[in-house]
């Protein structure tokens, strides 16, 4: 996280999603007629419903991770997240791995802007030849075409691609998290955190599938969205959710009581884009996230925790694309969000442990004593948000995100306990 001393310097070079100097339009054309890729299509043309509002694609692959047929195989050194700065869907999967102790079973690679105006999707604008240095491709969706020649959709980070095969597996940020957490959890640590235990998976799932069109998804029904009917919904199915989970934070250390979950990772990667960026692309806010004040200790909590800081990269939010500084009326993150120095803003003063019951202040929950990797295997349930039909897949639609208590309520009070 720089400072503001080295911030023109790294304005310049890293901004989040930025290609690198010289990667032009017309070399990612030559490159993307090398490699037979067509122009990304467009959110905003292909994913706005009758009523203007922004109905996200299904993902295109959402093989399970296990030892079945069409299934991808968890192995060391045989897969690789395809993920961007800005996106906040890519960095759960990130964050998750390292929590987990699978740093060195799983690479990573971050993707930027292809050309100047990203015609052609993600790319590798800041790599040596703009290309993968572990597959040489160009493009991210050169590994969807491998995996389906007849895929016509977006490319999306997170991707898992099989780097041996070089063809994506998974794009399921719905799921993928919960693949890492189980499927993989004979190459973890024999101690790594429990996000995911077994016993609460059915609670957790619907609380994940409820917090997707309300709160993660929400920034982008707001942003790409194309009339004010869609724009109204969106905006209070989001606040609507902040003053209920404030509410909730308001007695528990984390959205599950004591221990940080696979939740807690899907919250934070939204709320700390809120402030810093994503507030540019919504419109007047009707409130900060520093204005709640249960949410914002929260997230500096999590924030102070390695494993998030690492993925969060907070001065390139802010900046973007960048701009002129010294334009009349320049961007206020430009101007002035650049030069804060967030890790002093966003210390933790340690005031939210006193919500936590465990004994020894443990911020994970951890395996059970005597609980072998084939105890903690479950089938990975299905997410409705990736099914085909438009119904299914509504935001505004209710019964697309039911909970069985409200949202500011946690059920599992008392119940994730350390042995």
């Amino acid at each position: 996280m720089g400072n503001a001393c080295s911030l023109e310097e790294h304005r310049k070079k890293t901004q989040a999603g930025a290609p690198a100097d010289g990667y032009t339009d017309e070399l990612a054309a030559k490159f993307a007629e090398e490699v037979g890729v067509p122009p990304r299509p467009s959110e905003v043309k292909n994913e706005i419903d009758e009523r203007g509002a922004f109905v996200r694609q299904p993902n295109a692959f959402i093989a399970k991770a296990g030892e079945g047929e069409g299934e991808w195989k968890p192995e060391a050194g045989r897969y690789q997240i395809y993920w961007m700065k800005g996106c906040n869907w890519s960095n759960r999967p990130v964050i998750v791995r390292d929590i987990l102790g699978l740093t060195d079973v799983i690479y990573d690679i971050r993707t930027s802007h292809s050309g100047e105006t990203n015609r052609y999707g993600h790319g590798f604008g800041d790599q040596e030849g703009f290309k993968d240095p572990r597959t040489g491709a160009y493009f991210l969706s050169e590994f969807y075409q491998r995996a389906n020649p007849d895929f016509k959709g977006r490319a999306t980070t997170p991707t898992i691609v099989d780097i041996k095969e070089k063809k994506a597996v998974n794009n399921d940020y719905h799921r993928m998290t919960n693949y890492l957490e189980v499927n993989f959890r004979a190459l973890q640590p024999e101690d790594a955190p429990d996000l995911y235990p077994v016993k609460y998976r059915d609670v957790i799932d619907e609380f994940n599938d409820w917090l997707f069109p309300h709160v993660n998804n929400g920034h982008y029904r707001m942003a790409f969205c194309q009339s004010v009917e869609a724009y109204d919904e969106a905006f209070d199915d989001f606040y609507d959710s902040l003053d209920k989970l404030e509410k909730r934070l308001s007695e528990n250390r984390f959205l599950f009581g004591d221990y940080i979950t696979d939740s807690d990772i899907r919250f934070f990667v939204t709320i700390v884009r809120w402030d810093t960026s994503y507030f540019r692309n919504v419109g007047p806010t009707k409130h900060r996230i520093a204005d709640y004040p249960n949410i914002y200790a929260y997230m500096k909590e999590l924030y102070n925790i390695p494993a998030f800081k690492n993925a969060t990269f907070v001065h390139d939010l802010v900046l973007g694309r960048g701009g002129d500084r010294d334009a009349l009326f320049a961007d206020y993150n430009v101007r002035i969000s650049s030069q804060i120095d967030y890790d002093k803003l966003w210390a933790d003063d340690g005031s939210r442990a006193a919500l936590s019951s465990d004994p020894n202040g443990d911020i994970y929950l951890r395996h059970p004593k005597g609980e072998t990797v084939e105890d903690y295997q479950s089938e990975i349930s299905v997410s409705h948000w990736n099914f085909e039909s438009h119904a299914d897949r509504d935001p505004s639609d209710p019964k697309n995100s039911p909970l069985r208590v409200d949202a500011s309520i946690n059920p599992l009070k008392g119940l994730l306990k350390n042995e």
